[in-house]
């Protein structure tokens, strides 16, 4: 497991199949030979033939399955869903960024973060993704992306648009070494990503409490002043978006060798939409610390 939203769904945690996966292994499904059983040429089909004289499957092939009902889920599916669910964070970031008043952006990014956060809970854990559940959580979530760029904005003129290029870019070049570079995701890595998410979602949060009662760890310092404890765990969080995605990747091929449902490809996008998010966020405050105060 990696991202929680994938590891709900057994469809997306099948193992790889097996060289040689779909033909009849001996002692598997077919009973062995012996007294008291049919024997092909006495009157009983040979194998890949059909009883009673049905036309039959050749020799060595099975016969086709029977289409999953609602069908199953295809990249395009995926990526048509997950554009879908990243327009909709864009388009109400969008309006966000401009109706929000400059001295009201930090509120209402701190509320409208700590809604999201719920609401991605919420949606996660639910054992099937609806559409209605991903829209509300890429409204939450495009209210604060909005609020929080305002915050940027205000202090480092053009730097939000720098944060979009470069989170799209990383992405694409992300997706395009997992394809090119033939990237396998083992299960040691996995858990080690896994692991290291969650002690850096723990830290953060313990983090942001200290914050809130005025205590500055030094951690999330933003600008050109911040520390280089600042720098290195923002480093870290973009780092471990960047692994989090290419095993959102991994969990997408799963399903689609696995023929998950085709209502599937809403997790799917649920799921690469907040690690977007999440390195959009990292790579606008790395992108703050080469900026003039």
């Amino acid at each position: 497991m990696a991202n929680p939203v994938f590891s709900r769904s057994e469809a997306f945690n099948r193992p790889p199949k097996p060289a040689g996966y779909g033909y009849p292994q001996p002692g598997y499904g077919y009973p062995q030979q012996g007294y008291g059983q049919p024997q092909p040429g006495f009157g009983y089909p040979q194998p890949g033939q059909a009883p009673y004289g049905q036309p039959g499957a050749p020799m060595g092939y099975e016969q086709p399955q029977p289409q999953r009902v609602g069908g199953v889920m295809t990249l395009d599916d995926v990526l048509a869903k997950t554009a879908i669910s990243l327009l909709i964070v864009f388009a109400v970031a969008a309006a966000a960024f401009m109706v929000v008043p400059a001295e009201l952006a930090i509120p209402v990014a701190i509320g409208s973060s700590l809604a999201a956060l719920a609401a991605a809970f919420i949606v996660g854990m639910r054992a099937k993704i609806s559409p209605v559940g991903l829209a509300v959580y890429a409204i939450l979530e495009g209210v604060f992306i909005g609020g929080i760029s305002k915050v940027f904005e205000t202090f480092y003129p053009g730097i939000v648009m720098s944060a979009v290029l470069a989170t799209f870019v990383t992405a694409g070049a992300t997706l395009a070494a997992y394809k090119f570079f033939n990237i396998r995701v083992t299960g040691k890595f996995r858990k080690m990503v896994t692991i290291a998410t969650m002690a850096f979602a723990g830290v953060m949060l313990v983090n942001f409490v200290l914050a809130m009662l005025g205590i500055n760890t030094g951690l999330r310092e933003v600008g050109s002043g911040a520390g280089l404890l600042s720098i290195g765990v923002s480093v870290l969080a973009v780092c471990l978006a960047v692994f989090n995605l290419v095993i959102d990747f991994d969990f997408v091929e799963r399903g689609i060798e696995a023929q998950a449902p085709a209502s599937e490809s809403w997790r799917a996008a649920f799921g690469i939409t907040v690690t977007m998010v999440w390195l959009y966020v990292e790579i606008l405050r790395i992108l703050s610390y080469f900026q003039q105060d």
